[in-house]
Protein backbone atom coordinates (compact mmCIF):
# COMPACT_ATOMS: atom_id res chain seq x y z
CA UNK A 1 0.00 0.00 0.00
CA UNK A 2 1.26 3.50 -0.87
CA UNK A 3 2.18 5.60 2.14
CA UNK A 4 -0.22 8.46 1.36
CA UNK A 5 -3.29 6.21 1.38
CA UNK A 6 -4.86 4.75 4.52
CA UNK A 7 -7.39 1.99 4.99
CA UNK A 8 -10.93 2.88 5.96
CA UNK A 9 -10.31 1.60 9.50
CA UNK A 10 -7.12 3.65 9.88
CA UNK A 11 -8.87 6.75 8.56
CA UNK A 12 -11.85 6.08 10.81
CA UNK A 13 -9.70 5.85 13.93
CA UNK A 14 -7.59 8.86 13.00
CA UNK A 15 -10.62 11.02 12.13
CA UNK A 16 -12.65 9.89 15.15
CA UNK A 17 -15.67 8.85 13.10
CA UNK A 18 -17.22 5.49 12.30
CA UNK A 19 -16.32 3.75 9.05
CA UNK A 20 -19.99 4.00 8.10
CA UNK A 21 -19.68 7.79 8.41
CA UNK A 22 -16.77 7.77 5.96
CA UNK A 23 -18.80 5.70 3.51
CA UNK A 24 -21.73 8.09 3.94
CA UNK A 25 -19.53 11.17 3.39
CA UNK A 26 -18.14 9.52 0.28
CA UNK A 27 -21.62 8.67 -1.01
CA UNK A 28 -22.56 12.34 -0.49
CA UNK A 29 -19.51 13.45 -2.48
CA UNK A 30 -17.86 15.15 0.51
CA UNK A 31 -14.72 12.98 0.41
CA UNK A 32 -13.32 10.58 -2.15
CA UNK A 33 -11.41 7.35 -1.86
CA UNK A 34 -10.42 4.36 -3.91
CA UNK A 35 -10.31 0.60 -3.74
CA UNK A 36 -7.05 -1.24 -3.15
CA UNK A 37 -6.01 -4.14 -5.38
CA UNK A 38 -7.67 -6.38 -2.78
CA UNK A 39 -10.92 -4.39 -2.96
CA UNK A 40 -10.53 -2.58 0.38
CA UNK A 41 -11.62 1.03 0.78
CA UNK A 42 -8.76 3.56 1.09
CA UNK A 43 -8.61 7.29 1.62
CA UNK A 44 -5.81 9.79 0.95
CA UNK A 45 -4.28 11.50 3.97
CA UNK A 46 -5.74 14.86 2.96
CA UNK A 47 -9.20 13.33 3.52
CA UNK A 48 -8.52 13.80 7.24
CA UNK A 49 -8.52 17.59 6.79
CA UNK A 50 -11.72 17.44 4.75
CA UNK A 51 -13.33 15.29 7.45
CA UNK A 52 -12.20 17.75 10.13
CA UNK A 53 -13.71 20.57 8.03
CA UNK A 54 -16.99 18.64 7.70
CA UNK A 55 -17.16 17.94 11.41
CA UNK A 56 -16.36 21.55 12.37
CA UNK A 57 -19.03 22.82 9.97
CA UNK A 58 -21.54 20.37 11.45
CA UNK A 59 -20.72 21.54 14.97
CA UNK A 60 -21.68 25.11 14.03
CA UNK A 61 -24.96 23.79 12.63
CA UNK A 62 -24.39 23.64 8.89
CA UNK A 63 -26.25 21.01 6.94
CA UNK A 64 -24.53 18.48 4.70
CA UNK A 65 -25.83 20.22 1.55
CA UNK A 66 -24.36 23.52 2.81
CA UNK A 67 -21.06 21.78 3.55
CA UNK A 68 -21.08 20.13 0.11
CA UNK A 69 -21.62 23.53 -1.52
CA UNK A 70 -18.71 24.98 0.45
CA UNK A 71 -16.41 22.12 -0.47
CA UNK A 72 -17.42 22.29 -4.13
CA UNK A 73 -16.36 25.95 -4.17
CA UNK A 74 -12.74 24.93 -3.66
CA UNK A 75 -10.58 24.68 -6.75
CA UNK A 76 -9.91 21.12 -7.92
CA UNK A 77 -11.76 19.63 -4.94
CA UNK A 78 -8.76 20.36 -2.71
CA UNK A 79 -8.64 20.38 1.06
CA UNK A 80 -9.66 23.70 2.66
CA UNK A 81 -6.83 25.98 3.76
CA UNK A 82 -6.95 28.50 6.58
CA UNK A 83 -7.75 31.21 4.02
CA UNK A 84 -10.60 29.09 2.63
CA UNK A 85 -12.00 28.49 6.11
CA UNK A 86 -11.87 32.23 6.87
CA UNK A 87 -13.71 33.08 3.63
CA UNK A 88 -16.34 30.40 4.18
CA UNK A 89 -16.80 31.26 7.86
CA UNK A 90 -17.40 34.90 6.91
CA UNK A 91 -20.03 33.89 4.37
CA UNK A 92 -21.79 31.81 7.03
CA UNK A 93 -21.87 34.73 9.49
CA UNK A 94 -25.47 35.86 8.84
CA UNK A 95 -26.74 32.28 9.01
CA UNK A 96 -24.91 31.70 12.29
CA UNK A 97 -26.21 35.00 13.71
CA UNK A 98 -29.74 33.84 12.90
CA UNK A 99 -29.08 30.49 14.53
CA UNK A 100 -27.66 32.18 17.66
CA UNK A 101 -30.72 34.44 17.91
CA UNK A 102 -32.99 31.42 17.57
CA UNK A 103 -31.11 29.56 20.31
CA UNK A 104 -31.25 32.61 22.60
CA UNK A 105 -35.00 32.81 22.06
CA UNK A 106 -35.29 29.11 22.80
CA UNK A 107 -33.31 29.53 26.03
CA UNK A 108 -35.48 32.47 27.13
CA UNK A 109 -38.70 30.62 26.39
CA UNK A 110 -37.56 27.44 28.12
CA UNK A 111 -36.50 29.35 31.23
CA UNK A 112 -39.95 30.93 31.43
CA UNK A 113 -41.79 27.71 30.77
CA UNK A 114 -39.81 25.66 33.26
CA UNK A 115 -40.20 28.46 35.79
CA UNK A 116 -44.00 28.19 35.80
CA UNK A 117 -43.91 24.50 36.58
CA UNK A 118 -46.72 23.27 34.32
CA UNK A 119 -44.34 21.91 31.65
CA UNK A 120 -47.24 21.59 29.22
CA UNK A 121 -47.55 23.65 26.05
CA UNK A 122 -51.16 22.42 25.70
CA UNK A 123 -52.38 23.63 29.06
CA UNK A 124 -49.95 26.47 29.75
CA UNK A 125 -52.02 29.44 30.88
CA UNK A 126 -49.15 31.83 30.14
CA UNK A 127 -47.80 30.79 26.73
CA UNK A 128 -50.56 28.73 25.16
CA UNK A 129 -53.96 29.14 26.79
CA UNK A 130 -56.53 26.76 25.29
CA UNK A 131 -53.88 25.55 22.81
CA UNK A 132 -54.31 28.76 20.78
CA UNK A 133 -50.94 28.22 19.07
CA UNK A 134 -52.41 25.29 17.13
CA UNK A 135 -54.36 27.77 14.97
CA UNK A 136 -51.05 29.20 13.71
CA UNK A 137 -49.83 25.96 12.23
CA UNK A 138 -47.83 22.91 13.14
CA UNK A 139 -44.62 22.86 15.10
CA UNK A 140 -43.42 24.70 18.17
CA UNK A 141 -44.90 28.03 17.08
CA UNK A 142 -43.40 30.21 19.81
CA UNK A 143 -39.99 28.65 19.38
CA UNK A 144 -40.32 29.33 15.64
CA UNK A 145 -40.75 33.02 16.37
CA UNK A 146 -44.53 33.48 16.76
CA UNK A 147 -45.39 35.66 19.73
CA UNK A 148 -47.95 34.51 22.28
CA UNK A 149 -51.14 36.58 22.46
CA UNK A 150 -51.15 38.52 25.70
Amino acid sequence: MESHWSSISQTSVRAGVAASTLRFYEAQGLISGRRSAGGHRQYPRDALRRIAFIRAAQVVGLTLPEIATALSSLPQQRTPTKRDWTRLAKSWGPRLDEQIASLQLLRAKLDSCIGCGCLSMQSCALYNPNDSAAARGSGARYLLGDLPEI
